[in-house]
């Protein structure tokens, strides 16, 4: 339960071994799509994806959802425990704390997982995709920059080879109907709504890159000059590379690897700012801490969750208000 309270970690041995498993995991969904029904596997991968997409959105819309809450409004708290065994030996298996705003979330976000369910409709595709990518660059944690490097190397080499290499990649994004990637309709223009032709963008594509964007912000903060030069830049290298990479794509009609632009990108742009303002040195021995930083929301990992999304905001602006001091703790397995 201690555990749970931080984001996970990402090492360096994590780094390295992330595009292995990611390589086994997509030939392994590949050959799964090819022996078995693709229309059985899709309506249990539905199902499994309407639970998570509807906990992922409601979590996403919570802090904003709260502005529009009027003070007087009745807003109770509940619990749900589930506990194994008896005596000292008992256990808790869930221990959720929630209140009526997030009950009103959630059933906001069920109707989008309804109506995701029931049309699969490109934009309840999408903002499950987006629920879905931002979740994930909270809960994954880079310690340092040499383990982000390591981690879009390895991804830059495992994205090119399994899109330009061999067909698994561009047919497992396309057999597999569950919010995975973002979607963008190119006959929006024509059909409107019911747009059916798109180009697609793998969340991957988005939280790898972003876990190191949020990375280098974290580095701009430990310098303490009061700006946030490494991340904007950054943040505006994505956005160059996503563009060239729909450009290139557009002028070769063919699928294309996001990473093989984001990548140099995401960690050419900053290091240009480091080698121009001389921190090379800083930015490779910075060594972030477990400590989340106090405007990020928090999500805990479920089931192991203690507090609702408003308890945990008023308890950050309480630590605010109070010195602390910094904690160390020691980097989980992913």
């Amino acid at each position: 339960q201690s555990s749970s309270e931080m984001p996970e970690t990402i090492t360096s041995r994590d780094a390295a071994r992330f595009p292995i498993v990611a390589s086994c995991t997509l030939l392994g969904l590949y050959l799964f799509f090819k022996i078995f029904s693709q229309e059985y596997i899709n309506l249990l991968l539905s199902m499994y994806f309407f639970v998570l997409g509807i906990l992922a959105l409601s979590h996403t819309i919570s802090p904003m959802m709260n502005r529009f809450f009027p003070a007087n409004f009745p807003n109770k708290q509940y619990q749900l425990l589930f506990t194994q065994g008896s005596g000292e030996s008992k256990e808790e298996i869930v221990n959720y704390e929630f209140d009526t705003k997030d009950l009103v979330c959630l059933a906001l976000s069920s109707v989008v997982g309804v109506w995701y369910l029931l049309r699969k409709h490109w934009i309840a595709n999408n903002l499950f995709g987006l629920a879905f990518s931002l979740n994930g660059v909270e809960l994954l944690h880079l310690n340092n920059v040499s383990t982000g490097c390591i981690l879009l190397g390895g991804l830059f080499i495992y994205d090119v080879f399994w899109v330009f290499g061999t067909n698994v990649m561009v047919t497992v994004a396309k057999s597999f109907e569950a919010p995975i990637k973002l979607v963008f309709p190119q006959d929006l223009l024509e059909k409107g709504l019911e747009a059916d032709n798109f180009a697609m963008l793998g969340l991957g594509d988005i939280v790898i890159p972003g876990i190191f964007i949020a990375l280098l912000l974290r580095f701009d903060i430990s310098l303490k000059k009061n700006t946030h030069t490494y991340f904007y830049t950054s943040f505006v290298a994505y956005i160059f590379g996503l563009g060239l990479t729909i450009f290139i794509m557009h002028i070769f009609k063919h699928a294309q690897p996001a990473l093989l632009y984001l990548v140099p990108a995401c960690i050419g742009f900053p290091l240009l700012v480091a080698l121009a303002k001389g921190e090379v040195t800083e930015m490779f021995s910075y060594e972030s801490s477990a400590e989340i930083l106090p405007h990020t929301p928090r999500l805990t990992h479920f089931p192991t969750v203690s507090g609702s999304p408003a308890s945990l905001a008023d308890s950050m602006q309480q630590k605010l208000s109070c010195p602390r001091r910094r904690r160390q703790q020691s980097p989980s397995a992913m």
